[in-house]
């Protein structure tokens, strides 16, 4: 038996959950400065410590052949990486990958939106916490919300299967917009995902605690004026979706504190600069960059390091919204 055929066709953990979908960040820089996500003024990596699109692209070629089936690229903003597209129209060439997505803060979609969907990608989420432009900046700190609602409007003329808006939903911040925003996707045919905020990273004029607001009170907002359907539907992630009637919209929940999605977790996470990590919530990870630096091209050596931070994996995160952060890596570099 050679040492490649030892290698396992699928990546499980030790609770028996099998691993089929890896977010891979590429980029830690954004055009925005998001309140929940950074700090206005922000030190980014140095070039030379983020994966290169070659490293990403081998990354991802070693989860597709550990029966990895769904890879999603995120940032940061990944669309402000040059050249991005070319790990699209290569990961998206994958044999056995059954999905490629992308999460996007719209800012670039007016322009890419199409090399996009011929890449590969068949689904896509959207950033949008607010459809107020003053609002909106004041979220994003310098972002624009014409150029925003521009790009989904390019992604929805480009054919993508499903679009999606994710919006973290903040007590006296957004709050009375959800329904706004739900009004927004059944306009246009397309689903929504409320987020509880998650504690990453430290953010001085931000206060976690005091904006949280929970999935089951989003919910309650919008039954105000639309019948929520529970539905065993998934996309791969953890949202609990819910069907609205008569429409094509499905609403979903990421509830990382009221309804923790860790038991059945799928999921794993290669960072910005090439940390496989093992869980959002804690810190258990494995230095790819080394492996593909130290031993480039060894694809073997790499599997077999992704096959063994399986026994790393943790049962879940202990995230406290009371507590100083213990994660201080910011959400830009974990990947959205």
């Amino acid at each position: 038996m050679t040492a490649a055929s030892a290698l396992p066709q699928t990546l499980v953990d030790r609770f028996g959950r099998r691993v089929s979908y890896v977010r891979l960040s590429v980029t830690d820089r954004c055009d925005f400065r998001c309140v929940y996500c950074m700090s206005e003024d922000m030190t980014f990596l140095p070039r030379s410590e983020i994966l290169s699109l070659e490293e990403l692209a081998a990354v991802g070629q070693a989860f597709a052949e550990l029966g990895v089936d769904k890879i999603r690229i995120t940032g940061g903003e990944p669309l402000v990486r040059h050249n991005v597209i070319e790990l699209f129209e290569t990961l998206g060439a994958l044999d056995g990958l059954k999905e490629l997505t992308l999460t996007t803060n719209g800012s670039q979609l007016d322009r890419m939106a199409v090399p996009l969907r011929r890449a590969g990608v068949r689904r896509i989420n959207i950033s949008l916490d607010s459809l107020d432009p003053e609002r909106f900046r004041n979220i994003t700190r310098v972002g624009n919300l014409n150029k925003v609602l521009a790009g989904i409007d390019a992604a929805c003329e480009a054919g993508f299967e499903r679009i999606k808006i994710n919006t973290v939903a903040m007590k006296n911040r957004n709050d009375d917009e959800i329904l706004p925003l739900v009004d927004f996707v059944v306009a246009r045919g397309m689903d929504i995902s409320f987020i509880e905020e998650m504690p990453l990273g430290e953010i001085d004029d931000h206060d976690r605690a005091e904006v949280y607001m929970s999935s089951d009170e989003v919910a309650e907002v919008i039954r105000q004026r639309h019948e929520l359907v529970p539905t065993t539907e998934t996309t791969g992630g953890p949202s609990r979706y819910f069907r609205i009637p008569e429409t094509g919209t499905r609403v979903g929940f990421i509830s990382p504190h009221s309804h923790n999605f860790c038991e059945s977790c799928n999921r794993v996470r290669v960072t910005t600069e090439g940390r496989l990590l093992l869980c959002l919530g804690q810190e258990h990870s494995v230095d790819l960059r080394e492996i593909l630096r130290e031993q480039p091209g060894d694809m073997l050596a790499l599997k077999r390091a992704i096959v063994d931070s399986m026994a790393i994996k943790p049962r879940g995160h202990d995230f406290n919204l009371q507590a100083k952060p213990v994660i201080f890596r910011h959400m830009s570099v974990t990947g959205g």
